[in-house]
């Protein structure tokens, strides 16, 4: 690499003829769109993009963006920079008689997942969403336009008096408004008249007011909801100590039986993305006694794409799939069992080379210096959710098990004497279906070879819905209860 001296652009003139194309694209859209300066970042990024998908010259009409990736690009997602767009709201996050979108402007595509960016005016952030209507005539001056109240103009002018010579206002009444005299009190006259410089008393509520009780300060010092630790250092002096070292060992324990990751030298030119503990107090089928957990999350958001991952889309079980696969259960008089897989991304094998800083606590002595290099996926990781899903889609297929063309989480086996199973998967937790409960238990104990699971049984209770059974009637519920 040859370095140029300070304040020589014309040595680079392929870099700075780059940067001058890119500017005046990002003048123009900014001009085009009404957006203020402040949006330039984006203008830039959504610039760029829109290069690399164009056919370029000196690659002799290939696409950059076909050249670098290998894949033929799609242009359907590419819409106007700054247009108008409606996202949808999901249902946690409005009232049942709230509108169901809101205004946006387009900023661009996402880069790390399938959706849009978008800015939401009214609450002044950005949201990423592939749930958008488009409107790519529209600016935000439109929604400018649409949210600006039109003011109803009275045709009767009101004359106001001084009040510093209250007598000639009382004697010319005819330029006097009406008032409305609906706060006057319910036992004097409905149009009784106020004189002007008269004070008028204030009705105080006769209903006693209870004083707040204060408590001094240092009662506060020692006020904390004992709950779950933030970090490390707030795990080793908890009051619960030792249940959280026991989660960590058990932790560490799952990552070595799955040899997920080997110490090596970083290597030069590569960096180590970071992790922390995460620490939750869980409770399983309403059970008194709590369960303390700790997991080991890399902090994935510092990937970039292209080095450290490709692809993150994982497919989970549609809600629609459950209620039918219940609906039949509980029609046909089927069992239902429940498997939760552990550590289920750790099965996942990486085919990207990633390295992680050593765990805050469990660092090897003598090797403080050296890094983990991970042979399988971890959580935090952006593609680990894909690989743990590619890496059970595999197993499943290997026992002849097909998934349904709506939901590639539901997997069917279809046996010779008409019996079948199904499979649904979301994530870490699995659902079995079935008439033959041998054939239930050969499926578990070969889904226990491969990987650690943990039988829950009869299904009682599927991503917070609690599932009741009646089978002498047939019948099935699902509530939140």
């Amino acid at each position: 690499m040859e370095k140029t001296p300070p304040k020589t652009p014309q040595l680079n003139g392929i870099a700075e003829r780059m940067n001058r194309t890119i500017g005046e694209r990002v003048r123009c859209m900014l001009s085009h769109a009404k957006l203020p300066k402040s949006f330039w970042g984006e203008a830039i990024m959504n610039a760029v993009d829109i290069i690399n998908l164009t056919p370029s010259v000196p690659l002799n009409g290939d696409v950059p963006e076909e050249v670098w990736s290998g894949r033929k690009v799609n242009y359907n997602h590419l819409k106007v920079f700054g247009c108008r767009a409606f996202v949808h709201i999901p249902k946690d996050e409005r009232a049942k008689l709230d509108s169901k979108t809101k205004e946006c402007i387009y900023l661009g595509s996402s880069r790390d997942e399938f959706g849009y960016r978008l800015w939401d005016p009214k609450n002044r952030k950005i949201i990423r969403s592939r749930d958008v209507v488009f409107f790519e005539d529209q600016t935000i001056e439109d929604i400018q336009r649409s949210e600006k109240p039109k003011l109803k103009v009275s045709k009767n002018v009101e004359h106001h008096q001084s009040r510093d010579n209250p007598e000639e206002a009382v004697e010319d009444g005819e330029n006097d408004p009406e008032e409305d005299t609906t706060t006057s009190d319910q036992n004097g006259d409905e149009n009784e008249e106020q004189e002007p410089g008269e004070e008028i008393e204030l009705r105080r509520s006769a209903r006693g007011r209870i004083s707040s009780t204060r408590y001094p300060l240092d009662e506060y010092v020692t006020l904390t909801d004992q709950g779950e630790p933030e970090s490390y250092m707030e795990a080793i002096v908890d009051t619960h100590k030792d249940k959280w070292v026991e989660a960590m060992q058990d932790e560490m324990e799952s990552l070595h039986e799955n040899h997920t990751y080997e110490l090596v030298e970083l290597p030069k030119g590569k960096r180590a993305l970071k992790n922390k503990w995460v620490y939750r107090i869980k409770s399983e089928d309403n059970s008194l006694k709590p369960r303390y957990k700790a997991r080991l999350v890399v902090k994935g958001f510092s990937q970039k794409k292209g080095i450290d991952f490709e692809e993150i889309f994982s497919p989970v079980v549609k809600m629609s799939s459950i209620r039918v696969v219940l609906g039949l259960a509980a029609t046909l008089d089927l069992e239902i069992e429940q498997l939760d897989v552990k550590t289920a991304f750790l099965h996942g094998d990486l085919e990207e080379e990633i390295y992680m800083e050593q765990l805050e606590g469990f660092k090897v002595s003598c090797k403080e210096n050296m890094v983990c290099r991970l042979k399988k996926s971890l959580y935090g990781l952006k593609q680990a959710p894909r690989q743990w899903y590619k890496k059970f889609d595999s197993f499943m297929a290997d026992h002849n098990f097909k998934k349904t063309t709506n939901d590639h989480c539901v997997f069917i086996k279809k046996y010779a004497s008409g019996d079948f199973l199904i499979l649904l998967l979301y994530v870490d937790d699995m659902l079995i279906v079935g008439h033959d409960r041998i054939k239930i238990a050969a499926l578990k104990k070969d889904l226990s070879k491969c990987f650690s699971m943990k039988d829950l049984g009869p299904a009682r209770q599927i991503l917070g819905m609690k599932i009741t059974r009646d089978r002498s009637k047939k019948r099935l519920w699902l509530s939140q209860e």
